[in-house]
C-alpha cells in the first residue's frame, strides 16, 4: 500500500461499536421480518394456499389456526409468512436495481461535472417526476401486472434518490486533499472512483438502501392493492389488505394483521436506515 493510499484509508468512515435504541429496534423488526421469511421456506402452519370452504373465516388465537382464516378458508398466519418472503424478494431486487445504476450515475456526475454531469442530473430529474405507483402502473398496462414489473417499475423509480445522494457526497469527496493527491499522482478517475470515492460514500448509499427498502415495501402493497402488482396466488400482505376490505366490518382482523405486518416491516427499515445514518455519518465520529 503507498503513502497516498494510507491517507485516504485514514479519511475513510471508520465503524464504531455505540448503537442507538432506534437501530436495535429496526434491527430487530427488519430481523422479525427476514426469520419469518426464511422460515417459511421450509415450514408454515398450514399450506397458504390451500382452500377450505368448511374453515371460512375462523377467529383468531385458535389452537389449529392462530390468526384465524380468511374467507376462502386460508390459513392467515401461513399467508403472512408466505407473503414476508414475496415483500423482501421485492424490495432487494428494487433496492438493488436502483443503487446499481443510481449510484454510479450520482458519482458520475459529481466526479465530471460540466455538460455530461448536468445533463445526467436533468434526466435523473425527468425521472423522479414519474412516482413509483404511476411507473408500475404504466408498465403494468403495458407488460402486464407481475411481481417482476413491480419490481422493475420500483426500482427504476428509486434511481433518483441514490444519484442525488452519490452526487452530493461525491462532490464533497472530490474537494478532499487525498483526491486531488491522487489526481495530481496521475491516476485515472475510475481508479479515482473506485479506490477513494466508492469507499467514502457507500455509508450513505447504505442508508439510504434501507430508507428505500421502506418506500419499496409500501410501493409494492399499494401496488398488490391496486392489483397491479403480485398475482394471485401468490401470498401478498398487500393483496391481502385488498381481499379483506369488502370483510372490514365483519371480519376486521382479516385487515388488521397485513396492515400491521406492513407497518412494522416499514417502521423496521426506517429506524434502521435512521440508526445506521447516526452511526455511519462521519460528521457524528466526536460526538460519539
Amino acid at each position: 500500500m503507498t503513502a497516498l493510499d494510507d491517507v485516504a484509508a485514514a479519511h475513510r468512515p471508520r465503524f464504531r461499536p455505540r448503537v442507538n435504541a432506534g437501530m436495535v429496534v429496526g434491527g430487530l423488526l427488519v430481523g422479525l421480518v427476514v426469520l419469518a421469511a426464511l422460515v417459511s421456506f421450509v415450514w408454515t402452519p398450514h399450506d397458504p394456499l390451500h382452500v377450505d370452504s368448511e374453515q371460512r373465516l375462523l377467529p383468531a388465537f385458535r389452537a389449529d389456526h392462530v390468526l384465524g382464516t380468511d374467507k376462502f378458508g386460508r390459513d392467515v398466519l401461513s399467508q403472512l409468512m408466505v407473503g414476508a418472503r414475496t415483500t423482501l424478494f421485492v424490495g432487494i431486487v428494487a433496492v438493488g436495481i436502483a443503487a446499481v445504476l443510481g449510484t454510479p450515475l450520482g458519482m458520475l456526475a459529481g466526479m465530471v461535472g460540466g455538460w455530461l454531469g448536468e445533463l445526467v442530473m436533468r434526466g435523473n430529474d425527468l425521472l423522479f417526476a414519474f412516482p413509483a405507483l404511476l411507473l408500475a402502473i404504466m408498465f403494468g398496462a403495458v407488460f402486464g401486472a407481475s411481481t417482476l414489473t413491480a419490481m422493475i417499475a420500483i426500482g427504476i423509480a428509486t434511481i433518483p434518490a441514490f444519484a442525488r445522494v452519490a452526487r452530493a457526497q461525491t462532490l464533497g469527496v472530490m474537494r478532499t486533499e487525498f483526491v486531488l493527491a491522487a489526481r495530481a499522482a496521475g491516476r485515472s478517475r475510475f481508479a479515482i472512483a473506485l479506490r477513494h470515492v466508492l469507499p467514502n460514500i457507500s455509508s450513505v448509499v447504505i442508508v439510504q438502501a434501507s430508507v428505500s427498502f421502506a418506500i419499496a415495501i409500501l410501493a409494492e402493497a399499494a401496488l398488490s392493492f391496486l392489483g397491479f402488482g403480485t398475482r394471485p396466488p401468490t401470498p401478498s400482505w398487500g393483496r391481502m389488505l385488498q381481499e379483506s376490505q369488502e370483510l372490514l366490518f365483519l371480519a376486521p382482523r382479516l385487515a388488521f394483521w397485513p396492515g400491521l405486518a406492513i407497518a412494522l416491516a416499514v417502521l423496521g427499515f426506517n429506524l434502521l436506515g435512521d440508526g445506521l445514518r447516526d452511526w455511519l455519518d462521519p460528521k457524528l465520529r466526536e460526538h460519539r
